[in-house]
């Protein structure tokens, strides 16, 4: 049968492609897509020309093959409804809701290990952040945030916000969220930020408790960078204390700023690591896997406000004003979703 994908085809340009699927083999579902989320980050570093043309797309997803180049097939949000199954595939599959790592297209064939049933309860827009939960989820086992501790998080896109949701069950002193945008910040703190400042503000903001009383802090023992933009990484530097961590989950692509490794850095032993989810830390790979990773994460799904962190559903045939609306600097956009009739 004839359906549409979604193609990167040059700088800021995508296209959307007719492209034939199914019947699905012996061993796959045919899924019918119902709503797949775009990331604000990967996403846009691929529709910005903005990624390292070499790179493979994602060497742990069989859906994402080939490399970063123009035209190219991406995403990996993609949540709907199996339509069909193979002759060996279990017919209770059939009519089930489930979620895969799938390139924005109308329907893909998938083996059932491929794919995660989703609760019966959870709508298809729900479905499609579920990366986004388990990236957060991911970013707060690499972070180890501990008892009274004080931890601030660069970013409130979508996964800044999730890791926030994450963050406010630990029992920390405070939790402070920077972010540009004031209606970001404002669902931060619904989501259990003690406390939300500007970049411009957050030097002044880190000498603060958590109800705006001067506090005697060295600074933060904990910084989790999600903001996408390197700068931020040397304000991140600039507000922890002595021989504290600083989490990277940003990926900044080609992307390049000066970071200040001459001064405080050096001296006051700061760690700096990366966070990525296509693989798990190895402090915890004899006890974690990435089905124990995503259980975790889908246990959790419902602890974020999908309708809040969705500011904008789109069809999925005008994907492309969906990309021109995360470019811009207009809207404010969280979370943009593509919808399939």
């Amino acid at each position: 049968m004839t359906d549409a994908a979604l193609y990167f085809t040059a700088p800021e340009t995508v296209e959307v492609r007719e492209t034939t699927v199914g019947p699905p083999d012996d061993d796959e579902l045919l899924v019918d897509t119902r709503a797949s989320a775009i990331s604000a980050g990967t996403e846009l570093l691929v529709y910005r020309d903005q990624t390292p043309d070499d790179l493979p797309a994602d060497e742990t997803l069989d859906a994402l093959n080939g490399d970063l180049s123009y035209p190219l097939r991406y995403g990996y949000a993609a949540s709907g409804v199996v339509r069909e199954v193979g002759d060996d595939v279990d017919p209770d599959w059939a009519g089930r809701s489930v979620f895969a790592f799938a390139p924005h297209q109308t329907s893909f064939c998938v083996p059932p290990d491929s794919v995660v049933a989703l609760p019966p309860e959870t709508t298809p827009a729900a479905g499609s952040l579920l990366p986004s939960v388990e990236t957060a989820t991911n970013v707060v086992l690499d972070a180890a945030p501990r008892l009274g501790e004080r931890v601030v998080v660069f970013g409130a896109g979508v996964i800044g916000l999730c890791v926030t949701r994450l963050l406010a069950a630990f029992p920390l002193e405070s939790l402070v969220v920077v972010d540009p945008i004031e209606r970001r910040r404002t669902l931060a703190a619904k989501l259990g930020a003690d406390r939300t400042v500007t970049p411009a503000e957050v030097g002044a903001s880190a000498a603060n408790d958590a109800d705006g009383a001067n506090a005697a802090v060295d600074g933060f023992d904990l910084a989790i960078e999600l903001s996408g933009q390197p700068s931020a990484l040397d304000d991140a530097i600039g507000v922890v204390g002595y021989d504290a961590r600083i989490v990277v989950g940003s990926w900044y692509g080609t992307k390049r700023e000066p970071i200040d490794l001459g001064g405080r850095f050096h001296r006051d032993r700061i760690d700096i690591t990366s966070s990525q989810v296509s693989t798990i830390s190895p402090e915890l790979r004899g006890r974690w896997d990435r089905n124990r990773r995503m259980s975790a994460a889908l246990d959790r799904l419902d602890w974020i406000p999908a309708d809040e962190l969705i500011t904008h559903r789109i069809p999925f045939e005008r994907a492309s004003e969906a990309y021109e609306l995360l470019d811009s600097t207009s809207g404010a956009p969280i979370q943009v979703i593509l919808e399939y009739s």
